[in-house]
């Protein structure tokens, strides 16, 4: 049984409404963030799902989902921080920007940190690329924009949604 179905029957629906019978396929980001709501990623079974719903090859969901720095496939942190290394972006010092900031936070690209709290991550193109080092900031339903950024704010940054597991 299809437990997207079972769990969001109204918010599936309302999705699909939104589109032609013959393009359905269109709602292919719209349900993924609704699967990806509850977790914080994306699991193989919400894939297979979706594409049973949309009736689309799941090997297509699963690229989507591998290609937009929005949709995470496992259980990473609270928040991600997704630093963004292109070529225009690594010309403004982007990649030491990220080897620094690592550096200062503990962690290696790809790791979260050990309170479970701060993800970082390497993207490509966040469309910024003349105020690089930036990165985007994932978490609690928000996306946040940090361009110009020097590691010490970028760490100040990480400190402060680090210290809302406390807070909270």
């Amino acid at each position: 049984m299809n437990q997207l179905l079972q769990k969001y029957p109204q918010e599936i629906q309302a999705v699909l409404a939104r589109y032609p019978a013959d393009r359905k396929r269109s709602a292919v980001m719209p349900l993924l963030h609704l699967a990806q709501q509850e977790p914080g990623y994306i699991t193989k079974q919400a894939m297979l799902e979706i594409a049973e719903i949309l009736e689309m090859p799941v090997t297509d969901i699963d690229s989507i989902v591998g290609f937009y720095t929005l949709f995470h496939e496992q259980a990473e942190g609270r928040y991600h921080v997704q630093v963004c290394t292109d070529l225009p972006c690594a010309l403004r010092g982007a990649d030491e920007f990220l080897r620094q900031l690592c550096e200062n936070i503990g962690v290696k690209v790809g790791e979260t940190t050990p309170d479970g709290m701060v993800t970082i991550e390497e993207v490509k193109c966040l469309a910024g690329c003349h105020r690089a080092p930036m990165f985007q900031v994932q978490g609690d339903g928000d996306i946040s924009y940090h361009e110009n950024q020097t590691v010490e704010s970028a760490a100040a940054l990480i400190q402060d949604l680090r210290n809302r597991k406390e807070a909270a």
